[in-house]
C-alpha cells in the first residue's frame, strides 16, 4: 500500500476470512473546515477497537439551506458501525433505503448496527432528513496506479488547486489515467475534451467547482470512486460523448442548477452504483442542447439512490433540436434504484420519474424496472407529457412511445396525482405499461384506483399484474 494512501489499515484473518478496512487522512490545508460535529462515527472489525472516521460537512437543499454529513471508508469482510448523535437526545433512527431493513441496537445517545457488503445509506436520527449522516462504505480498491507512473496524473492526499490556469480547471489530455487518492481534495474541475481513454478514479473529493468533470465530445471515459460536493453547476457534465461508465459516485449539491448527472447527444452509457442527493435533477437525459447535437440512446442507471431536494430524481426529454426535424432519446433504462426524495413546489417539474418530450423530441424504448419511491415531500411518482415549455424549449415534443414499469412501488402519502397526457393527436403519448405496480402495498390494476390523471392524447396504458 502506497505511503500516506492510509492513514490506519486494520487485517484480520478470522475463521480464514480476511478483512480490512481502509480509512483515508483528513486533508489538510485551511485546517480543513469541512467537519460536522453533529456525528461522531467510528467503525472496527472483529470486535477490535473502535477507529475514527471524518465527518465531512456538506450544504444541502437550495430552497433552505441546511449543513448534513458525510463520511466514507472502505472495507472487507464484516464492520461493525457505532454512530454516537452530539447534538440532541437520541429517540429514533431510520436507516435508509428502507428495504435494506438494517437493524441497529441503541445504547444511551449512540447505536451500532453491522454491514457486510459496500452500502451507500442516508442514517436519519429523530426523523431528521436535513441534518441527516451520509455512511459511504465503498469496496476496496483492487488498482491503485503509481505515482511514477507517467500516464497517471496522481493526487495525493491534501488540497489541490489549478494554479494559473483559467477558470479553475485541470485540463487532461487521452489515455491518461487520474487519481484521486483518499484524502485528496481537488478545488477545480477535471475538463475531459475531445480526449478518449481516461480513467478518473480514486477516493478523493472534488470540492467547490465550476462542475466536478466535464465530459465533451469524447469516447471511452470512466468515472469510478469520487465524490463531488457543493459544485457551483453539475456534478458530472456530459455532452456529444460516447462509451462513457459511472460506477460507485457520490454528489451533494446546494445551488441553482447544480443537477447531478446531465446527459445531453450522448450514447452508450452505462451507470452503477450512485448516491445523488441534488438541489435540481438527479440524472437528466436530454438531447442537442447548447454545443451539443445528435440523439441520446443506450443509456443504463443501475444499483442507485437517488434524493432531490429540488426538481427530479429522473428527468427525460426536454431538450432538443427544432432547427431540424427533431431528435430521438431511445433505449434508456433504470434498473433497483431507490428514490428518497422530491420536493418540488412547482407542478410543471413533478415526478419522481418524469419523461417531459418538448423541442420535436421523439422519446421511445423506456424501462423502469425495480424502483422504490419512499415517502417524499412534494411531488409526483410519475409525469409522462408531450409538452411545449416555452421557458426551456422552442417546439412541442413529436411523441413519447413505449414506456414500462416493471416492480414500482411507493410508500408514503406526499404524492400529487401523477399526470400523463399528450400534446395533440398527433404528438402523443402511446404504449405505456404498469406491471406490478403497488402503492402502500396494493396492486394497482387501473387507473380509477390509483392517483393518476389520464389528460387527453393517450393510447395503449396498461395496468398489469
Amino acid at each position: 500500500m502506497k505511503k500516506f494512501l492510509v492513514l490506519l489499515i486494520c487485517i484480520c484473518i478470522v475463521n480464514g476470512i480476511y478483512s480490512e478496512i481502509v480509512i483515508y487522512p483528513v486533508p489538510n490545508g485551511l485546517v480543513y473546515t469541512r467537519h460536522n460535529d453533529d456525528f461522531t462515527v467510528q467503525v472496527r472489525q472483529n470486535g477490535g477497537g473502535w477507529q475514527d472516521l471524518f465527518e465531512y460537512s456538506v450544504d444541502v437543499d437550495n430552497d433552505n439551506v441546511q449543513k448534513v454529513t458525510m463520511t466514507q471508508f472502505d472495507f472487507s469482510g464484516t464492520v461493525e458501525v457505532k454512530v454516537r448523535q452530539n447534538n440532541g437526545t437520541l429517540n429514533q433512527v431510520h436507516i435508509r433505503p428502507s428495504n435494506l431493513a438494517i437493524q441497529y441496537e441503541i445504547q444511551g445517545n449512540s447505536f451500532t448496527f453491522k454491514i457486510e457488503k459496500p452500502q451507500k445509506l442516508s442514517i436519519e436520527t429523530n426523523g431528521n432528513t436535513m441534518n441527516n449522516l451520509h455512511l459511504f462504505a465503498n469496496p476496496l480498491e483492487t488498482i491503485i496506479p503509481s505515482e511514477n507512473d507517467p500516464n497517471v496524473i496522481y493526487f495525493g492526499p491534501g488540497i489541490h488547486k489549478p494554479g494559473d490556469l483559467p477558470g479553475d480547471v485541470f485540463v487532461i489530455p487521452s489515455d491518461k489515467t487520474v487519481y484521486l487518492a483518499g484524502g485528496a481534495v481537488l478545488q477545480g474541475k477535471i475538463l475531459c475534451n475531445k480526449v478518449e481513454n481516461v480513467k478518473i478514479c480514486g477516493r478523493g473529493i472534488i470540492d467547490q467547482a465550476v462542475r466536478g468533470v466535464e465530459i465533451t465530445h469524447s469516447k471511452n471515459i470512466s468515472i469510478d470512486g469520487i465524490t463531488v460536493i457543493n459544485p457551483k453547476h453539475y456534478s458530472v457534465y456530459l455532452g456529444q460523448s460516447s462509451n462513457v461508465s459511472i460506477n460507485n459516485f457520490k454528489s451533494f449539491s446546494f445551488g441553482s442548477w447544480t443537477d447531478g448527472i446531465d446527459m445531453m447527444s450522448c450514447t452508450d452509457i452505462d451507470i452503477n452504483d450512485l448516491f445523488m442527493r441534488n438541489s435540481d435533477d438527479c440524472i437528466a437525459i436530454y438531447a442537442h442542447r447548447w454545443n451539443f447535437y445528435g440523439n441520446s440512446k443506450n443509456i443504463s442507471v443501475k444499483n442507485s439512490i437517488l434524493w432531490a431536494d429540488v426538481a427530479h430524481p429522473i428527468n427525460i426529454g426536454l431538450h432538443g433540436n427544432t432547427k431540424l426535424e427533431g431528435d430521438t432519446i431511445e433505449n434508456i433504462s433504470f434498473k433497483n434504484i431507490d428514490i428518497l426524495e422530491q420536493d418540488e413546489d412547482d407542478r410543471n417539474y413533478q415526478g419522481t420519474m418524469s419523461i417531459c418530450s418538448g423541442d420535436f423530441n421523439l422519446v421511445r424504448n423506456i424501462m423502469f424496472d425495480d424502483v422504490r419511491v419512499e415517502d417524499i415531500q412534494e411531488g409526483q411518482l410519475v409525469n409522462i407529457r408531450v409538452v411545449d415549455n416555452p421557458k426551456y424549449s422552442t417546439g412541442a415534443g413529436r411523441s413519447i412511445e413505449n414506456v414500462s414499469f416493471k416492480n414500482i412501488s411507493y410508500n408514503g402519502y406526499g404524492v400529487n396525482p401523477s399526470v400523463i397526457e399528450g400534446y395533440t393527436q398527433t404528438n402523443k403519448v402511446s404504449n405505456i405499461v404498469f406491471e406490478n405496480l403497488r402503492i402502500n402495498g396494493k396492486l394497482i390494476l387501473n387507473a380509477d384506483s390509483v392517483n393518476f390523471c389520464i389528460g387527453k392524447f393517450v393510447d395503449g396504458l396498461k395496468f398489469t399484474k
